[in-house]
């Protein structure tokens, strides 16, 4: 089975991890080129896009674009981990109203400065945060900037559990935004709860478990699984090159932005280029008077 290339848009289940995931897709599809983008805990539910081939080179742009998450709050406890799963640090008493901690969750909307969690993927001196964890080790970690853009559909269980919708940038850590959230209100706070639904263009809507895949697999249907790349590549415009311009952009070269069939793109954007027979070559960028492959596809 070569040539597998594309998406399979899987929902993630409680207790797989991110690589349970991969190894599955990979061994489905013939043990062709598998990366996941972007990370979901063990734990946590929901859009994992799974790369197969040549769309494995576009982990990063899916993983660039915005996230929605559902979530649950506990208010009254703090654990290491910041989830619920973690060991508890801290209990308090919660007697806050629902307007003030209404308020106070609606205050993290915006840009901001977020650490990541020592429970985390994100390595350190070679060595993943969640390991040293592991070994009782607390290092320094860089604050990032994260973008908060909306946070809604919020709702109360009882005083003490809220779930919310949010929509965010990559990086941001949820369970990190809950412990934010509780110390905020003063009375601490763990995420109890994750499901992520959508990653970019990837939404709940259309996503298939793993057990669904698997059950295609018996009937010799997997391919039907697999997403178009371009589909995936929503946001860029798409451009066509004249025939002349096929055996530069075969070989990975830049070429005159006349050779493009129609409008051309503008200085210093980054689109989808065509060959004369329809195929896509790449991510190109009109810079310095040439189009340049910035991720080549064929």
């Amino acid at each position: 089975m070569n040539n597998i290339n594309g998406f399979i848009n899987i929902y993630k289940e409680q207790d797989f991890t991110s690589s349970d995931v991969v190894a599955i897709v990979r061994g489905i599809f013939g043990r062709a080129k598998t990366g996941h983008t972007g990370t979901l805990d063990p734990m946590a539910t929901g859009v994992l896009p799974i790369c197969l081939g040549k769309a494995t080179k576009l982990a990063d742009y899916v993983q660039a674009k915005e996230k929605v998450y559902k979530a649950s709050l506990t208010l009254g406890l703090t654990t290491d981990t910041e989830d619920i799963w973690g060991k508890t640090l801290t209990t308090s008493p919660v007697n806050i109203s629902q307007e003030k901690v209404n308020e106070v969750i609606l205050s993290f909307i915006g840009e901001q400065d977020q650490t990541p969690p020592m429970y985390s993927a994100i390595k350190v001196g070679g060595k993943k945060l969640y390991e040293l964890a592991r070994e009782g080790k607390t290092v320094e970690r860089k604050s990032r900037k994260i973008h908060i853009f909306d946070i809604y559909d919020i709702s109360f269980k009882d005083e003490k559990n809220v779930e919310f919708t949010v929509k965010c940038s990559k990086g941001t850590y949820i369970r990190t935004l809950c412990s934010s959230i509780g110390e905020k209100l003063g009375c601490g706070g763990v995420m109890s709860a994750l499901e992520r639904l959508a990653s970019g263009s990837f939404t709940k809507d259309t996503a298939i478990t793993v057990d669904e895949l698997k059950a295609l697999k018996a009937e010799g249907k997997e391919q039907t699984a697999l997403i178009p790349i371009e589909n995936a590549l929503t946001s860029y415009k798409k451009y066509k090159a004249v025939s002349e311009a096929d055996k530069a952009l075969i070989n990975g070269n830049k070429i005159k932005p006349s050779l493009v069939d129609g409008e051309k793109p503008p200085k210093d954007s980054e689109f989808l280029l065509y060959s004369s027979q329809g195929q896509l070559m790449g991510i190109f960028k009109n810079n310095e008077g040439f189009l340049k492959p910035v991720c080549m596809l064929v």
